[in-house]
Formats: C-alpha cells, structure tokens, sequence
C-alpha cells in the first residue's frame, strides 16, 4: 500500500485515486486466492503411500517399522500429538523415514492416532510415562530416541526417565523457552483457555478447528500468500504435488486430549514452564541438564511456530549437545525440498558416529 501511495503522490493524483488503486490491488489479491483456492480442491495428487507393518499397538497408537527385519541402528520418532505422524513420511522423495530406511537405519514411527475416549482423559504424563515408555519397553535393546516438534519434548522427559531405555536423544524444532522472542503471543494463547473450556467439556478434547486458528494466529497473511503463490503453479509440477501433500497433512489434524490443551496452554505457554523447570512428569521436574546421553538439536533458521531461540533455549540446558542450524523452516526442515541437505544428512551422519 505504501507503494501505491508513493506512485500516486509522485504522480499528483487526489486522495480518492489512492481508495480506487487500493480496491483494485484488494480485488486482483482475491483473484488470485481464489484461484489458488480452486486449484488446490481440483489437483489430482492424494496421498497413497503404503503403511509399513505396525509391530505394537496400544489404543488408538501404532508404532511403524520403515525396515521390518533391518540390522541398523532402531531409531524411535516421536511426532507432535496435534498433527498426524506423515509429516515424517510424507510422499516418494519428501519422507525422512524411508530415506534413513534406504541408508541402513531401522526407523520406527509412533503414530499417536486419534484420541478416543481413554485418550481424551490423558495428561501429558499419561502419554509419556505410560504409552511412549511402554512402546519403548516393546522395543529390543535401547533405542535412539528423535522427537519432532511437541514430540521433542515428550521424547526428553522419557529419556531422562528411562536412560536404560535410550542410549541417545535427537530433538527436531523442539520449543523449550516459549517466551522466547514471542512472549506476548505465547501469553494471549494461554488467555484462550477459559473461551475454549466450553468446547472441551463438551468433547473431551479442543477440537481441531480451534487447534487450526491458533496456528493461523502465528502467521494471519501467510495462508492466503501460499496460495496465491500455489495458483501459480504448474499443477503438473513436482513443487504443486509437494504443496498439496504438506497442505493435505496441515488440514487432517488431530484433537488434542483436554487435559493435555490445559497442560500446554496454560502451562508451557502462559507460565513457560519448562523454561522454569516447573513442567513435571508424574511428579518430577524435567530438566535437560539431567541428561547424561549424546543429543542433537536441530534449530530451524526460519521458524514461525518454534522460533530459534526458543530451541537454542533448550540446547544451552543440555550438556554437550551436537547443535545443528537447519537452513529452512519448521516443516520445510522435515519435508521441503531442501529437507535432504537441511536436516536429513546431518541426523543421518550423528546416528553414525554413535
């Protein structure tokens, strides 16, 4: 808008051009929106990339073997539980799992699943001092543990509680300090939580639909920028079939158990507990600094949802980490086309040199 504004005063234009070239910018940008809009809804690409055998299930949880029968090292990623777990297995050429599968590494995915009726009743240690220990416990050996996000930090606290269980610890865009650089926002999420209330008595759960708008909150102009960008796009293209994958992930979302959305908004988010050390998991305080094992940080230079310092945070708390600067953002680092050189290969060459 400044731009148009500066043309028009160099051209001695009266005010109300200004309003007629503001609408019409307006008008071309919703064009274009919609264009984009339509293209997404019509572009033949669905996902169909087979499942890999599922060798524990608990509830509504599967734990996914990429190397049925390998030799390499087990490794056990930990996704967020507010998103499905294909982010890691995204499609032909944009999956982590199946790359560190083709390179000799045996990775097994835990896919959370929907919440049902036990899970609605769940808190954060329901997840981590029960599930995520009993599938590690179903596990021969200890493992490499990798969390990813939200994962990351249900990954931490269960190595420091079962070190017999892990023999090394990777945490992917993991938030620690979530005031960092952001505490405002982190602040108005958690002041959310009495509007949600309602919806989460009713459902046991907050519902999708508000997990959605508080992360279209991170970054408001950005959605309609994508796809007007998308519009652009060849639709035979291999960056339009990435584009409808990512956002065919970002709109299959996950509930997440009431008692946990308590938990994170008004505990990681409004008081930063982890940061303070006050995040406990069935009664103990989970601190970094207690972890006596290798780990691996990776900090996504460009990252909305998790910015660097709040990952930096966490690396500064650990003794000794490999820190790693992923040059990419929060999902680009895990499942862009930049992914192989940003964070693939750097985790690949850590869990070697174990």
């Amino acid at each position: 808008m400044r731009r148009i504004a500066a043309a028009l005063a160099a051209a001695s234009q009266p005010a109300e051009a200004f309003q007629a070239a503001v609408i019409r910018r307006l008008l071309r940008a919703d064009r274009a929106l919609l264009a984009g809009l339509a293209a997404y809804r019509r572009h033949p690409y669905s996902r169909a990339l087979p499942d890999p055998p599922v060798i524990w299930a608990e509830g509504g949880s599967r734990l996914l073997d990429h190397a049925p029968g390998g030799a390499g090292t087990p490794v056990l990623f930990v996704p967020s539980l507010v998103n499905r777990a294909q982010v890691l297995d995204l499609m032909p050429g944009r999956s982590l799992m199946r790359f560190l599968a083709g390179q000799g590494v045996r990775p097994l995915l835990l896919d959370w699943g929907w919440p049902e009726e036990a899970e609605r009743r769940f808190g954060l240690t329901d997840y981590i001092a029960g599930r995520l220990e009993r599938a590690l416990a179903a596990l021969p050996g200890p493992v490499v543990l990798v969390g990813y996000c939200m994962g990351g930090l249900l990954a931490l606290a269960a190595a420091l509680r079962r070190p017999d269980r892990v023999r090394a610890l990777g945490l992917l865009a993991t938030p620690w300090d979530f005031h960092a650089d952001a505490a405002d926002a982190a602040r108005g999420a958690a002041a959310l939580l009495p509007g949600l209330e309602p919806a989460m008595q009713a459902s046991g759960t907050l519902p999708v639909d508000a997990i959605q708008t508080l992360f279209a909150g991170l970054d408001p102009f950005g959605i309609p920028q994508k796809f007007r960008a998308f519009a652009r796009l060849d639709p035979a293209s291999d960056r339009a079939a990435q584009f409808v994958a990512l956002e065919d992930w970002l709109n299959d979302g996950v509930p997440l158990a009431a008692p946990v959305a308590r938990e994170v908004l008004g505990g990681w988010y409004g008081a930063n507990t982890p940061r303070h050390l006050a995040w406990r998991v069935a009664g103990a305080a989970v601190d970094p600094a207690g972890l006596a094992m290798q780990s691996f940080v990776a900090v996504p230079a460009r990252d909305r949802i998790v910015p660097p310092a709040s990952a930096q945070a966490l690396a500064a708390r650990l003794r000794a980490p490999l820190v790693h600067q992923a040059a990419a953002g929060h999902i680009g680092m895990v499942a862009g086309s930049q992914a192989e050189a940003a964070l693939w290969r750097p985790l690949l060459a850590w869990l070697r040199g174990l």
